[in-house]
């Protein structure tokens, strides 16, 4: 049996989330351990929304909208509509009927008391998800990017803006005194292999690891630390990383993000890290850095493609 832990955030990392789901159901191993980037959540029009938890989340029950790639499936945007009409939220910002609902659920169990580890656990007995979903942290520590002009929010930058504003810097405000969410580093000890998912390395697994506490449990854990590159040929498979990696200084490049990442025998993360067939030159780049390179077909283009995937990133 294999017990494996997941760091995940964004639609890369619920494709891969699924895969992952696929492929332990095969082994007949036990369900993984999701911990999920909180670090683009936000406040709007008086509710608490976590883009990431709900993206996994929906991707697993089979609620996912796959043609715009977040929100629910066959979701209708009345509420929407009218909270533009009152002037409400952010015009630019869409809320479904359907995802409302959820929103409006966490809020509730937030204002009674609930931690977000206990909101996450509510939101997942709902439907039959095959993974256990938690939180990175449970405190507020929200995304900012630090511009010429001053500081916004992460998802106003994302997806108001595109990216287009040059970034000089990411914050979480806060962050330095978070704690992991009870069950985050009982988990990554206890694993055979954790994997850092295809996800944007600066927003969405960046604050994972800033959460004080994560990244030393991935460099102490026994288990094997497998990373799996977004990028494919010099590109991004999705979203705007390229922006964020050039903010922090780091080349689009499978090799560049592999050595952000680091050895673990040189006080970084990894043991392993799996690149794309397109990318196989820059493999001796990263093993020269002490890290395995393990070359496959990255294209998640089905489950079972992203199946394929883990288990390749398993066997490294």
């Amino acid at each position: 049996m294999t017990s494996v832990v997941v760091l995940a955030g964004g639609v890369g990392g619920a494709k891969f989330t699924l895969g992952v789901r696929a492929a332990l159901s095969r082994r007949g191993a036990p369900e993984a351990t999701v911990v999920v980037n909180t670090g683009d959540d936000l406040w709007l029009a008086g509710v608490r929304l976590q883009p990431d938890v709900d993206s996994i989340l929906y991707a697993l029950a089979g609620q996912n909208d796959t043609v715009r790639g977040w929100g629910r499936a066959g979701d209708t945007e009345r509420v929407n509509a009218e909270l533009q009409a009152w002037g409400a939220g952010w015009p630019w910002f869409t809320l479904g009927d359907l995802d409302l609902g959820t929103h409006l659920a966490r809020t509730g169990w937030l204002r009674d008391g609930l931690t977000v580890t206990q909101v996450v656990q509510r939101l997942s007995q709902r439907w039959p998800l095959g993974v256990r979903l938690l939180p990175m942290t449970d405190a507020e520590v929200d995304t900012r990017v630090v511009l010429a002009q001053g500081r916004m929010h992460f998802q106003e930058w994302w997806t108001r803006h595109r990216a287009a504003l040059p970034p000089l810097a990411f914050e979480n405000p806060g962050i330095e005194a978070a704690t992991p969410a009870p069950g985050v580093l009982e988990a990554i000890a206890g694993a055979d292999v954790v994997l850092l998912a295809p996800s944007n390395p600066v927003v969405s697994i960046g604050p994972i690891l800033a959460v004080p506490g994560i990244r030393a449990a991935l460099r102490e854990t026994p288990a094997r630390v497998v990373g799996v590159a977004g990028i494919i040929g010099g590109h991004v498979v999705r979203g705007m990383a390229d922006v964020c990696l050039a903010a922090i200084g780091v080349d689009t490049r499978a090799d560049a993000v592999a050595a952000h990442y680091g050895a673990r025998t040189a006080g970084g993360l990894l043991d392993a890290w799996v690149l794309a067939e397109e990318d196989a030159a820059l493999a001796p780049a990263v093993e020269a850095r002490g890290i395995r390179a393990v070359v496959a077909p990255l294209w998640m283009t089905d489950v079972n493609a992203s199946a394929a995937i883990v288990e390749t990133a398993l066997s490294a």
